[in-house]
C-alpha cells in the first residue's frame, strides 16, 4: 500500500555471503514496495523480497552499466514521490565507493525522506574470510581503503600515493584488478619494498572465493597465471603474511565444491545451510511441490470417527500439517485424539506431531517404512485399528505390513507430491557440479523429468550422488545412476553429516 510520501532507504547487502546482511536491511526488504538493486547484491538476497514488489536492476561492471547514475537518482526520486516504501540495496556498504552520498544528495533536493542501512564493507570482511587481518598490533595499527579504479599515474590523483606508500601498515584497494599493475608500480615507485607481502581475493566470502598471495614484485604475473577477474580487491601489507595461518575458509572441506540440492519446492534450505557451514557452493533445485488434494472427504470422514481408531501413523511433516489443517476445517482440535496413540516416521515428523500438543508414543530408530513396522509390530498392534496419514502416492510396505500383523488398516492420502514439469534444456546445465543430492525417491523422479537422460549422462558431468537412504538409492540405482554417499541416518542432517565425512576422507 503506497504511503502518502515515499521514503528511500539506503542499505547495504555484504560483500557476497547472503547471511552477511543485517537484520534491519532483511527486515526492510521484507516491507519494500519497490526494491532497485546493484549486481555484486547477492541473488539470495532477494528472496526476502515480497513477491509484489517492483524489482529494477541497476548493476554496474567495469565499463558496463545498464542504467547510468544520474538515471538510477531520477527512479529512486520517482518510485519515492509515488508514495512507495523503496530499498536502494547496494553491495558491500553504500557509503564505501558505492555512490551512496550522491543518491542521497539527490533525494535531499528533492526533499524525499530516507534512512541509512551501512553493510559490512568487503574492505574489511573479505581479508578476514582470506585469513587476513587487516590490523594486528605486531604488524600494524592501522589501515586504508582506496579505489582500485583511479589511475596513479594521472596528474589529478585524489589519492597521496607518496604518503600512503610508506605511511600506512595496511592498504586495500577494492576494484583493484584491472589497474593492478599501474598501482603496484606506484607503491613501489614511492618507496613500498618490492618484497611486501600482498593478495588479490576474488569473489571474497563466496565458495567461489579465490586467492593469490605474492609479493608486489609479483602479484602481477601470478594473478594473470591465476585468470584473477573482477570482483576482487588487493590487500598489500605485513599482516598478510599471517594467512599461512589463519586461512580458515579456504580450508573448510566442502569448501569450492558445488553442490546441487535437489528438492521439494516448500523445503527450507536446512541441507543446503549446513553443506553450506562447511564451505559448499550449493545450488538448489526444486523438483516437487507439495500440493492440497481436490478431495477432503476420505480424510474428513476419518477425523470425524478418529476415536475408533487405536493409531494414527504420520508418514512426513506434511502429513500433520494437512491433518492439522483438516482439523481446523471441521472445528476441531487435537482433543479428537484422546487416548488414540500417534507414531512418527522420523525425528523432523514427531517434532511437527508434538509441536500440536500431541504425544509421540512410537519412533523407530531406523527412519523408513520398514523400521516404522518393526517398532510397531514390538508395540503390538494385533486387532489394532490403524489410520495412515500419508502422501497420495506412497509404497505400501507399511501398511501391507500391519495388515500380515493383524491390524485393521485405513490409508488415507492428504496431500500430493506434484513433479515440476518445467524442463532445463541446458545441456551443460550439470558439468560443473561435483555432487548433487537426492531427499527422496520423488526428487531422483523429478530430476529425470527435468533433466535428459543424454544431460545426465553426459560424459562432460563429473558429479557423484547423494542419497538420504537405501530407498532412495535404489530409486537412482534403477534409473542407472550409482550412489556414491548414502546417509546412515535418514535425515536432512544425516545426509550433509555423511557428505561431510566423505569429503574428509
Amino acid at each position: 500500500m503506497a504511503l502518502k510520501k515515499g521514503i528511500v532507504y539506503l542499505v547495504g547487502a555484504g560483500p557476497g555471503d547472503p547471511e552477511l546482511i543485517t537484520v534491519k536491511a532483511v527486515r526492510l526488504l521484507q516491507n519494500a514496495d519497490a526494491v532497485v538493486y546493484d549486481r555484486l547484491a547477492n541473488p539470495r538476497i532477494l528472496a526476502h523480497i515480497p513477491p509484489a514488489a517492483q524489482l529494477y536492476y541497476a548493476g554496474k561492471a567495469s565499463s558496463k552499466h545498464s542504467l547510468p547514475q544520474h538515471r538510477i537518482n531520477a527512479l529512486l526520486v520517482s518510485l519515492a514521490k509515488k508514495g512507495l516504501r523503496v530499498v536502494r540495496l547496494k553491495g558491500g556498504d553504500p557509503f564505501v565507493f558505492g555512490r551512496g552520498g550522491e543518491e542521497i544528495l539527490e533525494l535531499v533536493k528533492a526533499k524525499i525522506p530516507f534512512q541509512v542501512v551501512p553493510g559490512v564493507t568487503s574492505a574489511i570482511s573479505v581479508p578476514a574470510f582470506a585469513g587476513v587481518p587487516v590490523t594486528h598490533r605486531g604488524f600494524t595499527s592501522g589501515f586504508a581503503v582506496f579505489t582500485g579504479q583511479e589511475d596513479p599515474a594521472k596528474e589529478d590523483s585524489s589519492i597521496a600515493w607518496d604518503k600512503i606508500s610508506t605511511g600506512i601498515g595496511t592498504l586495500v584497494f577494492l576494484m583493484g584488478v584491472e589497474n593492478l599493475g599501474n598501482i603496484v608500480a606506484a607503491l613501489v615507485r614511492h618507496g613500498r619494498p618490492p618484497e611486501t607481502p600482498c593478495c588479490l581475493i576474488q569473489w571474497g566470502t563466496l565458495p567461489r572465493q579465490k586467492t593469490v598471495s605474492a609479493t608486489l614484485a609479483t602479484i602481477v604475473k601470478d594473478a594473470r597465471a591465476a585468470s584473477i577477474s573482477p570482483p576482487a580487491i588487493l590487500v598489500v601489507g605485513e599482516v598478510v603474511s599471517l594467512r599461512r595461518k589463519l586461512n580458515w575458509f579456504e580450508q573448510q572441506p566442502l569448501f569450492g565444491k558445488r553442490i546441487l540440492v535437489t528438492l521439494p519446492a516448500e523445503d527450507n534450505s536446512r541441507l543446503s545451510q549446513r553443506l553450506e557451514q562447511s564451505g559448499a557452493d550449493c545450488t538448489a533445485l526444486p523438483l516437487i511441490s507439495i500440493a492440497a488434494l481436490s478431495d477432503y472427504r476420505a480424510l474428513d470422514s476419518a477425523i470425524r470417527q478418529i476415536e475408533d481408531f487405536h493409531w494414527v501413523i504420520f508418514t512426513s511433516q506434511n502429513g500433520v500439517k494437512f491433518f492439522k489443517q483438516r482439523l481446523i476445517a471441521l472445528n476441531m482440535d487435537v482433543r479428537s485424539l484422546q487416548g488414540v496413540k500417534v507414531a512418527s516416521i522420523g525425528p523432523k515428523t514427531k517434532e511437527t506431531v508434538e509441536s500440536l500438543g500431541l504425544r509421540n508414543d512410537v519412533q523407530p530408530g531406523n527412519y523408513t517404512q520398514e523400521g516404522l513396522l518393526k517398532a510397531l509390530k514390538k508395540a503390538g498392534v494385533k486387532g489394532s485399528n490403524i489410520l495412515i496419514v500419508r502422501a497420495q502416492e506412497a509404497r505400501d510396505v507399511l501398511p501391507d505390513g500391519l495388515a500380515a500383523l493383524g491390524a485393521h488398516v485405513r490409508v488415507i492420502p492428504a496431500y500430493k507430491a506434484v513433479l515440476r514439469s518445467e524442463r532445463i534444456t541446458d545441456p551443460g546445465y550439470l558439468k560443473d557440479f561435483d555432487l548433487v543430492t537426492f531427499t527422496s525417491s520423488s526428487c531422483v523422479h523429478g530430476f529425470f523429468k527435468v533433466f535428459s537422460r543424454r544431460q545426465i549422462f553426459s560424459k562432460k558431468n563429473r558429479f557423484r550422488v547423494a542419497s538420504i537412504g537405501p530407498v532412495t538409492s535404489r530409486t537412482c540405482e534403477e534409473y542407472g545412476l550409482k550412489v556414491s554417499i548414502e546417509a546412515k541416518e535418514y535425515t536432512l542432517d544425516g545426509l550433509a553429516a555423511a557428505v561431510l565425512k566423505a569429503y574428509k576422507g
